[in-house]
């Protein structure tokens, strides 16, 4: 129950129900009264949308994660052999300090297309327009989009995976990558054979917390698409149901039920893994 209670306030979208509130109104209809037993579960696997947005999940918990600890290593990495590595690290960590709602106006303005023959104001058109190309609608490009509204996110989590993992970098012994060298091994050797191997366990923290981060997205799906043109999250479909059209808590409920079934492992692991490192020390 501590877990269920902590997942839904991470969350922040059901901040007056409690958990067992949340799992009582997956067993009853619209209006809250009507018991309706386990028909809200028939229609969650059932439900087109669901699955369009819990794909979209998948493919967000796939790319972003990945890309952001792969982004803010290999920048880490690179920042700690210049001089000022440390202006290149302010810069980079910047977008954290951005919501994700001001986040998504810069990159609607980024993305943004202007039909009618009316000028590109985009930069991405203005750099297609550049080399020859036609401007596209970005965000509503099927598939693809998603790729788009991703983009935004990493974005603002590699600087946030960067300066956990330079700090993680800095902890490794001078002498570990000295003996390397004298051993002839190269830059790729070091930092794929030496670097990562010590580092690991701090990769995988970052790796998880910018994943549980990715399965509560919202905001950006929201300011930028709506959830239109294939573009559905999980969050994005149980505020639907909940508090915009659909109006129904029952349905909107046995999505928040789904979400937190993919967090809650998530938080066992990380969980576990700092007892485990508490108990080590």
């Amino acid at each position: 129950m501590v877990i269920c209670w902590a997942s839904f306030n991470y969350f922040r979208i059901l901040p007056d129900l409690s958990c067992s509130r949340v799992f009582s109104t997956v067993f009853f209809g619209r209006s809250g009264d009507e018991f309706v037993g386990l028909a809200n579960y028939a229609w969650l696997f059932n439900s087109d949308e669901f699955y369009q947005a819990f794909k979209n999940n998948m493919l967000w918990l796939i790319v972003v994660p990945t890309a952001a600890t792969f982004f803010g290593l290999v920048i880490a990495v690179m920042t700690d052999r210049i001089w000022w590595g440390n202006i290149a690290k302010s810069l980079i960590f910047m977008p954290m300090a951005i919501s994700f709602i001001g986040a998504s106006v810069i990159w609607k303005f980024i993305y943004d297309f202007r039909s009618g023959g009316d000028p590109q104001i985009g930069l991405l058109n203005a750099i297609v327009i550049f080399f020859g190309g036609e401007p596209q609608q970005w965000i509503t490009i099927d598939f693809w989009n998603n790729f788009f509204l991703m983009i935004i996110l990493i974005w603002i989590q590699t600087g946030f995976a960067m300066v956990i993992l330079s700090a993680a970098l800095r902890g490794i012994p001078d002498e570990t990558i000295e003996a390397a060298v004298l051993d002839g091994a190269n830059g790729f050797q070091i930092f794929y054979k030496i670097m990562v191997p010590q580092i690991w366990g701090t990769i995988a923290v970052v790796w998880t917390t910018i994943t549980i981060l990715v399965l509560k997205v919202f905001d950006i799906v929201l300011a930028m698409t709506n959830g239109q043109w294939g573009t559905q999250v999980l969050a994005n479909e149980m505020f639907d149901w909940m508090f915009r059209g659909g109006g129904d808590f029952g349905r909107g409920a046995v999505v928040a039920i789904v979400i937190m079934v993919l967090v809650v492992p998530i938080m066992v692991w990380n969980i576990r893994r700092a007892n485990a490192e508490m108990e080590g020390r």
